[in-house]
Parts: C-alpha cells; structure tokens; sequence
C-alpha cells in the first residue's frame, strides 16, 4: 500500500528535518542535552530549533571555562576508571556473565 501525501508536505519535511538536524548538532556540540532532547522529542515545524539556534544557544568558541559541561573532566575521569579500569572491567565482565 503506498501512502500519497499532498504536494505541501515534502517542503515541510526538508524545512523541519533541516532545522532540527542542525540544532541537535549544535546542542551536542555544546552540551546543551536539555535542548537536544527537546530538539529530538518535540516537533514544532522547526520552530523550536530556530529559538534555540537564535537565543539559547552557547558560542562554542566563546564559552567560558565556568559554562556548565554535562561531563566535566573529573566526571568523564571516574566514570571512565569504574567501567573501563582493572576492577570496573572484571566486574563489568563478571556481572554480564551472571546475568546473561
């Protein structure tokens, strides 16, 4: 069965993926996962992409070494050292081998 849509919506699609794809890198980028998820979950026509592209979002060259990061370096470190340091491994390994 293929689905006919009116000529209108094609237009639409390429607007709105356009828009959406290019705040969700740029939220990324920034790590701004709040406006990312919103990007990703919310469909407005583009329209809420444009407001954070606009008025939200970070500068990547001009943020500030005290802007907020979703990972600091001391956060990434530890959790990199509990999964993938000499314990966290065995003990990843090991709980995947009893649980699977």
């Amino acid at each position: 069965m293929v689905v006919e849509f009116p000529w209108w919506f094609y237009p639409i699609l390429v607007w709105t993926l356009f828009w959406k794809g290019v705040a969700m890198w740029k939220s990324a980028r920034n790590n701004q996962a709040i406006w990312f998820v919103a990007s990703l979950v919310i469909n407005t026509f583009g329209i809420l992409p444009i407001i954070y592209l606009r008025w939200f979002q970070q500068d990547w060259n001009k943020r500030s070494a005290e802007a907020p990061m979703f990972f600091s370096q001391a956060r990434k470190k530890r959790f990199l050292k509990s999964w993938f340091g000499r314990e966290g491994l065995r003990r990843n390994l090991l709980d995947c081998l009893n649980n699977c």
